[in-house]
């Protein structure tokens, strides 16, 4: 860097000139400069500005510092160069190169002396036009020059200059704010030349507004670039809050104030973007601000703005409660937000009609903030904002409607455009700047703010000025689009904050609760909002609007809500299906999607799902389809071929043979037709085929009608399950599409079906026999998926996005159904998800694994040992993926696999044992335990599988040296998790892994080297840690060894009884409050493992146990046995969250084993040196526990 910033340098030979760059010394046969190279095109074939730009180019380069006429060549060059018009949206393919012209201004700014301020103008004119118009991107070196020649420039030239000085510095740091440090700190001191121009005391509001709007470009950052210096950024942003909240000057323009007001936000906006910046202390201040911007020249709106907006207090809200500042009033001041009276007198016509201005100029305004409103993609037949189409009267307020060309002259009339224009422009970026500070910032910091910006409730009064005002009431359809993101992206996370909404019950009268507020907000929004789809004309906005009502379906809680929401809510946006925007189509069947998604099933859907379809009294969204075969849905006639096409439509007034398609609810029957139809011919023309016969619908709009009847599966598939053929129908037609987005949400539809006929035969859901899909049925299903459409997508690696999701499709077949497929279907399963397990696609080899590893638990593969050794190897391959998600999955795979080891090891014994190789053994232990190593995703799995190994051992393995050491590596690697600071489950996993391998009598404990590791860390977890559920699955473990020799020593087991009875008085203690649910499990386990303790007791423990049990220590441990044996606990049991790793008895059982223990221990016989102290001891243990029984007994 230091030679490169060298070589730019000013040119101390002639201070004069000032330039960044010295003159480069020429000959005659230096190369003249062409924009194209030595390979480019003849002069010829250029456009008329390349042509210009490469003359001017070449002369420009060929003039020479010191030469006489410099000064006027330079002046004539440059103004043929400024009357070209270089902008790529008209000359599309132009040829004229970044580096020709970074080379060319380079040359140029080094024959430009600042003295001659003309044309230091023009140069710095030409250096905004070229980088803005060809869309320029400099290296740092060159973007380092030029700024180091206007900021000389800004310095040696008069102030008449300064304007397009600054324009140029905009132009250079757009994006580059954090390369330009060096020079923005003398720009922007106390005495610079930004500061003091942007200042509101600068009485030219042109050099106000150029230097505000280098500001802005200043702190814009673009992807992949650092963002501007903290206190850089705090510089601009005091500028733009002073020049917002500073007045209008008197003697200013208000269509100048304008155009300064909205640098000023666009400013706001950038610096936001960066979600690490907030507003800070000036959160209220700066919101109050944008809210008074955001209503800048709307008709009726004369208010007094409060300074600041202050945050609702939440007290019912505790965790998302932001600290309220001390002078904050206890309610945010929205009685000073009320709008005045609106104008009656004056003529009104409907929007649209009014605007004067040309379309030339109305297509330069939009350029220049287009790139700035985040919007749908346009589509064909979209109208702009002067062209859209009246909608009724009475659907808008009068304010909306502009007034008749009568009342005022035309230059009047062009001037008063002009102003709603920029003041539209103005609200735009108040709300673009709203967006940004809201995606920026902290959920529970918003919550506070909502209530000025979302009404809770219609009043009875002026309702208040908020985002649905300007929805409901804006003029301008891009306006409106910006509120409408606003509000989504309020909406957007909100679920938790809007789950304490309830309306269900009454009221209080003596004050509101939080609750009755959120569902008010929730019942005003879906009224405000569907005002809105009714009012709206501008497809885009319409858009929009059905997008934010999708967010807000995603995000309120029906089921707390009074019924009467969602119904007209879907009643209306059947219309709106046959919509001639693709946008508004795809919108729409987003919203029935968070419809039958959101809290399903909702009774309220199930009516609507349920409901005959003309019962509603509107129109049938299929009823444009069975119209008059004369016309189309606008009513215009149609051609004969679309006649005929309307002739073949599957919608068509239904014959005798149709009556059971009635049947199939509404939405289901339409999302068929959307996906499998000919679509109705558009007016943009996106319904013709190629040949221009009927065409299926856009591809769009039938990959969301696949996704709602995905949804609808999944949500509501008790009503779907009636109508399964033709959702069937409908995804294997998908399958042979040759489009790829089609096939992949064919095969999640199957996917979809597939789990939710595995849920209906889980034996915890408890659905009944008769309500399930028949399982016939489900192997026809399935016999006719995998005979021909789904192998050809399995098999066809082009697209490895439709391969993967047609591998979790294989993992939803239910195992009783894949035991009756023909064998060679079953075959074809297993070797493609076998093969696809290599695949050079992460994604295929992340689904084909997780597959492999449901099937390794189907009961007719389980046994299949040839499958589970392939299996076994594929999974092993699979832990050293590079791809994290891969190693997740076959590290859960393996546990599946080990887990059905161990079941075939139950049920079958040795004999199975036998038939799974030593080697395939040794590298399953060696590669888990090298997967405790890795992320603790991978990890919790990995533990979970060693535990398994490590009980599937047989003696003679355990016996052979080369499973010696990897068996001790597995068991330090379990102790090392437990004893980590990895995520509990991780812990708890490892916990039950070590108990897992207790269970194996071949391990011998009593002489392992490992035993007394393994057995000091349970200890330590169950005494210490902070989640009860590690310290359960410890205790469990521990109470698993069904010999006395297992435990070691007496000095061991001693250790083992103190930390088991020790946590039983600290049960009670938790720093969690979610950790309390499982204390009585605890205490249950502590108890068991205790009494299990003594079950295998011998008579060398007893002075250690009696010393125990009869202090005090045996007080407490006699309570919480009392309460584990008797029936207080027993009582609990049903109130308490149920944990595994538990055994579960009854009293009596408890009482009975009591019985036989102290029978046991009555006949245990001390011997040798210490045989007084055991006897005394177990003279004390058993006190204790005829006490014990004979308490338990009494209750």
């Amino acid at each position: 860097m230091a030679g490169q910033t060298a070589a730019f340098t000013p040119f101390r030979a002639d201070r004069r000139y000032g330039s960044a760059f010295p003159p480069a010394p020429r000959s005659a046969e230096d190369f003249v400069f062409a924009p194209h190279g030595a390979a480019g095109r003849r002069l010829g074939c250029l456009s008329d500005a390349e042509m210009n730009f490469a003359r001017c180019a070449a002369k420009l380069r060929s003039l020479r510092a010191g030469s006489g006429q410099l000064r006027e060549e330079l002046n004539l060059l440059l103004d043929k160069l400024l009357s070209e018009n270089y902008n790529r949206t008209f000359e599309a393919n132009s040829n004229i190169k970044s580096e020709d012209v970074c080379s060319l201004l380079k040359h140029v700014s080094s024959l430009v002396p600042l003295s001659q301020e003309h044309l230091v103008v023009k140069l710095c004119q030409l250096v905004h036009r070229l980088l803005t118009q060809l869309r320029i991107i400099m290296d740092e070196k060159m973007l380092d020059g030029l700024l180091s020649y206007t900021a000389g420039a800004l310095k040696a030239c008069g102030a008449w200059t300064h304007s397009d000085i600054l324009l140029a510095i905009a132009t250079l740091a757009y994006g580059n704010g954090c390369r330009c440090r060096q020079h923005l700190g003398d720009l922007l001191d106390e005495d610079g030349v930004l500061r003091r121009y942007s200042s509101p005391s600068q009485p030219n509001i042109e050099l106000r507004q150029v230097a505000l709007t280098c500001l802005a470009n200043v702190c814009l950052k673009m992807p992949g670039k650092p963002p501007l210096d903290d206190h850089l950024r705090s510089t601009c942003l005091e500028i733009f809050l002073n020049t917002l909240q500073s007045p209008r000057p008197a003697d200013t323009d208000e269509l100048f104030y304008c155009l300064l007001i909205k640098a000023a936000l666009k400013g706001l906006q950038f610096c936001f973007c960066e979600k690490s910046r907030s507003a800070g202390e000036d959160l209220g201040s700066t919101l109050a601000l944008l809210k008074r911007f955001m209503f800048m020249g709307a008709p009726g709106v004369s208010v007094e703005w409060p300074p600041v907006l202050y945050p609702t207090p939440l007290p019912q809200y505790e965790c998302f409660a932001t600290p309220q500042p001390d002078d904050a009033p206890s309610a945010p001041p929205k009685d000073a937000t009320l709008p005045g009276k609106t104008s009656g007198n004056k003529k009104k016509k409907s929007r649209g009609k009014g605007k004067k201005t040309s379309p030339e100029e109305s297509r330069g305004n939009d350029e220049e903030e287009d790139d700035q409103v985040a919007r749908p993609s346009p589509q064909k037949g979209v109208k702009g904002e002067g062209e859209t189409k009246g909608s009724a009267p009475f659907l808008y307020p009068s304010w909306k409607r502009i007034s008749s060309d009568s009342e005022i002259s035309d230059s009047e009339g062009s001037a008063q455009n002009k102003l709603r224009f920029r003041q539209g422009r103005v609200r735009q970026g108040a709300l673009l700047s709203l967006l940004s500070l809201v995606r920026g910032l902290e959920k529970r910091t918003l919550y506070g703010y909502w209530s000025s910006f979302i009404p809770d409730s219609p009043s009875g009064g002026p309702p208040p000025l908020t985002l649905v005002t300007v929805i409901l009431k804006d003029s301008s359809p891009k306006v409106r689009l910006c509120a409408l993101q606003v509000l989504s992206a309020m909406l957007e996370g909100s679920r938790q904050f809007l789950a304490v909404a309830e309306d269900t019950a009454s009221p209080r009268t003596s004050y509101t609760p939080l609750s009755f507020t959120l569902a008010a907000a929730v019942r005003e929004l879906h009224r405000d909002l569907s005002l809105a789809v009714m009012a709206e004309s501008s497809p885009q906005t319409l858009t929009q609007v059905i997008k934010c009502l999708a967010h807000l379906v995603t995000v309120a809680p029906y089921h707390r809500l009074r019924p009467g929401l969602l119904g007209p809510l879907w009643k209306q946006m059947r219309p709106l299906v046959r919509h001639r925007d693709v946008n508004v189509r795809v919108a729409v069947l987003t919203l029935y999607g968070a419809l039958v998604m959101t809290q399903a099933p909702l009774p309220e859907i199930q009516l609507l799902l349920q409901q005959p379809e003309g019962s509603s009294g509107a129109e049938s969204p299929l009823s444009w389809r069975k119209r008059d075969l004369g016309t189309s849905p606008s009513g215009t006639p149609l051609a004969p071929s679309q006649k005929a096409s309307c002739t073949n439509s599957p919608c068509a007034p239904p014959t005798p043979g149709e009556q059971e398609v009635r049947s199939v609810p509404w939405l289901i029957r339409f999302c068929v037709s959307l996906v499998t139809h000919p679509g109705e011919d558009q007016s943009d023309g996106e319904g013709r085929g190629a040949g221009g016969g009927a065409a299926l619908e856009h591809a769009s709009v039938r990959v969301e009608a696949l996704q709602v009847m995905s949804r609808l599966v999944r949500g509501y598939f008790s009503i779907v399950q009636a109508h399964l053929f033709e959702v069937v129908q409908v995804s294997t037609r998908c399958l042979g599409e040759t489009d790829p987005s089609i096939q992949l949400h064919g095969t999640k539809l199957l996917e979809e079906l597939g789990t939710a006929i595995l849920q209906q035969y889980k034996a915890e859901n408890n659905v009944p026999e008769d309500l399930r899909v028949p399982e016939s049925q489900v192997l026809m299903f399935w016999s006719d998926i995998l005979s021909g459409p789904l192998n050809r997508v399995l098999q066809n690696g082009e697209h490895w996005m439709v391969q993967a999701s047609a591998c979790d499709t294989l993992a939803s077949i239910l195992p009783q159904v894949f035991s009756q497929l023909p064998e060679k279907t079953k075959l074809m399963c297993i070797t493609v998800l076998l093969g696809l397990a290599y695949s050079d696609k992460c994604l295929v080899r992340t689904a084909a694994v997780g597959a492999l590893g449901l099937y390794v638990m189907f009961p007719c593969l389980g046994e299949d040992v040839m499958f589970l050794a392939d299996t076994a190897n594929a999974l092993l391959a699979a832990l050293e993926d590079p791809s994290r998600n891969v190693r997740f999955k076959a590290s859960w795979c393996l546990g599946n696999l080990t887990d059905t080891l161990i079941v075939n090891m139950q049920n079958i014994g040795l004999e199975f044992q036998e038939e799974i190789s030593d080697m395939l053994l040794l590298k399953m232990l060696h590669k888990a335990t090298r997967a405790t190593s890795d992320k603790d995703k991978v990890k919790y799995n990995a533990v979970r599988t060693l535990g398994n190994l490590l009980h599937f051992l047989r003696q003679s393995q355990v016996t052979r040296s080369v499973f010696r050491r990897p068996l001790e590596e597995a068991v330090h690697a379990l102790v090392k998790a437990i004893q980590s600071d990895a995520i509990m489950k991780v812990r708890w996993n490892a916990c039950c892994a070590l108990g897992n391998a207790f269970r194996n009598p071949a391990l011998a404990l009593d002489s392992a080297p490992w035993s007394r590791d393994a057995f000091s860390s349970l200890c330590h977890v169950v005494t210490s840690c902070t989640n009860f559920k590690v310290r359960i699955k410890s205790a469990a473990a521990l109470a698993v060894p069904n010999r006395r020799s297992c435990y070691g020593d007496t000095e061991q087991f001693s250790h083992v009884w103190r930390s088991l009875a020790t946590p039983l008085d600290n049960t009670e203690d938790a720093n969690d409050f979610l950790e309390y649910r499982f204390s009585a499990s605890l205490r249950r386990t502590l108890s068991q493992a205790l009494l299990h303790l003594l079950g295998v007791s011998q008579s060398q423990d007893m002075p250690s146990l009696g010393e125990s049990l009869s202090g005090e220590e045996g007080i407490g441990i006699k309570e919480h046995l009392i309460n584990y044996v008797g029936a207080k606990e027993i009582q609990r049991e049903d109130e308490e969250e149920k944990d595994v790793g538990e055994e579960r008895f009854t009293p009596q059982q408890r009482v009975g084993g009591l019985q036989q223990l102290v029978l046991r221990l009555k006949g245990l016989k001390a011997e040798g040196e210490w045989q007084a102290e055991e006897e005394r001891g177990m003279e004390a243990v058993v006190r204790f526990l005829e006490d014990l029984l004979k308490t338990c007994e009494e209750l």
